[in-house]
């Protein structure tokens, strides 16, 4: 009964993931197709062809869709309207952001690795890909300097990759940088200016809160699992805006009382991030000179859906080093290379547990090892706190360690990520 959506869901996902595979990540043709075939193999079939910055998909002659890539600002699904993607000009980026000559973590020069870590990330990284587990990416940040990092054969130091969920992070750090330089109110535990937004304002969702949002515990009703017709695979790949969808949802737990993880609920925050700081320039040009600027992070996309908005919980591609520059941002608790981006209170709020019955160990868009009954990975210190994206995306940051760890890839089975950085880090001390 869902063959519609069946077909209009491979087509949309194959036009939006080549087009950015082709012209963000570099990805040769056989890459592309492979990368779409783990998630079905029917997606063998699917017919693609580029164009003037555009990736376009048939499958078996039906449910043609394409995608566009922009200069600077990333691929999005040609649906709607497209007159603000037009418009869209690519953020100037402050001087000195294109030279890669400062060191690590400002710019790319990296220094020595440490030979015994290094070693043991090859290692890794090698029995992963006999396995057929698609890492890419590995590296390890310790006392502040890469000191270990391995890539697969045509993979690289400058390669962005898909981060897919570890966007809802980023999300989660943009508030908490507007916070810091005074655009919201200073704790997102006492916002109370009324419904976040106006459509909520007549009914129960009136009382849920930014921290609400925030810890996945808004009381939203929302489909997560990625099937042809959920809610999910609606906004990623058949929809103008994926904020509009989950402006939708209705009311099912009282807030603040359920944890239920939701890409709706990131991409309503997304769409608070770009109304409050007053639309789709402002939040590019935002995210450019407030983020990636002071982060070093030259090679790191945000990508808007067709309505201008970012899409919060998915579409974000960085290289290991950016990510990795993220996750030292938190390490260090909102201070990176001298200057502070996020409050330290904010960082801490960041990575406590949240107040649901169900499922405490989840932060403000971060998953915990600690706060409930059991460790999520007990292998790992009990202080880490993890990024993670489809695919076993995962930027990994333990405190007791002063290590942040990155793995990019693409694995469609379980990923042994527990066990391979417990051995990373057993070997960094």
């Amino acid at each position: 009964w869902r063959l519609p959506d069946g077909l209009s869901v491979a087509t949309g996902m194959a036009a939006k993931l080549a087009c950015s595979g082709r012209y963000i990540s570099g990805l040769d043709d056989g890459r592309i197709v492979e990368d779409l075939a783990s998630y079905s193999g029917l997606n063998r079939r699917i017919e693609l062809e580029y164009s003037n910055n555009r990736a376009s998909a048939r499958l078996l002659g039906m449910a043609p869709a394409s995608a566009t890539w922009r200069p600077d600002i990333g691929c999005s699904l040609d649906i709607g309207d497209l007159q603000t993607l037009d418009r869209l000009v690519a953020p100037r980026r402050a001087a000195g952001y294109t030279t890669s000559a400062l060191p690590w973590p400002r710019g790319d020069a990296t220094g020595d690795v440490e030979p015994a870590i290094q070693a043991v990330a090859e290692s890794i990284l090698q029995q992963d890909n006999a396995a057929g587990l698609e890492t890419r990416a590995l590296l390890m940040v310790r006392g502040g300097r890469i000191v270990a990092e391995a890539y697969a054969d045509g993979f690289g130091a400058e390669t962005p990759l898909l981060g897919w969920s570890m966007g809802k992070s980023v999300t989660a750090i943009m508030i908490g940088r507007m916070q810091h330089l005074g655009q919201l109110p200073a704790d997102e535990r006492a916002f109370e200016e009324g419904p976040l937004f106006p459509a909520w304002a007549g009914d129960d969702r009136r009382a849920i809160r930014l921290v609400d949002m925030l810890q996945m515990t808004s009381g939203l009703d929302w489909d997560e699992t990625y099937a042809p017709g959920s809610d999910s695979t609606r906004i990623l790949f058949q929809v103008a805006s994926a904020s509009d969808v989950a402006m939708l949802s209705t009311a099912a737990h009282r807030p603040g009382a359920h944890f239920h993880y939701s890409s709706g609920t990131t991409n309503l925050l997304a769409r608070f991030v770009h109304d409050r700081l007053g639309g789709a320039q402002a939040q590019l040009d935002f995210f450019a000179h407030e983020l990636l600027d002071p982060l070093g992070m030259r090679h790191t996309y945000f990508e808007p859906d067709p309505s201008g908005v970012f899409v919060g919980s998915s579409y974000i591609y960085a290289t290991a080093r950016d990510w990795a520059r993220v996750g030292l941002l938190m390490l260090n608790r909102g201070e990176f290379a001298g200057d502070t981006l996020l409050a330290p209170d904010w960082v801490d709020r960041a990575i406590a547990p949240n107040g649901s019955s169900n499922d405490p160990r989840y932060g403000y868009q971060f998953w915990l090892n600690a706060g409930g009954d059991a460790l999520r990975w007990p292998a790992l210190p009990e202080d880490a706190y993890a990024m993670m994206g489809n695919r076993s995306q995962v930027v990994m940051v333990v405190p007791t360690a002063d290590t942040v760890l990155v793995r990019l890839g693409w694995s469609s089975g379980r990923y042994p990520m527990e066990e391979n950085f417990a051995r990373l880090l057993a070997d960094g001390r």
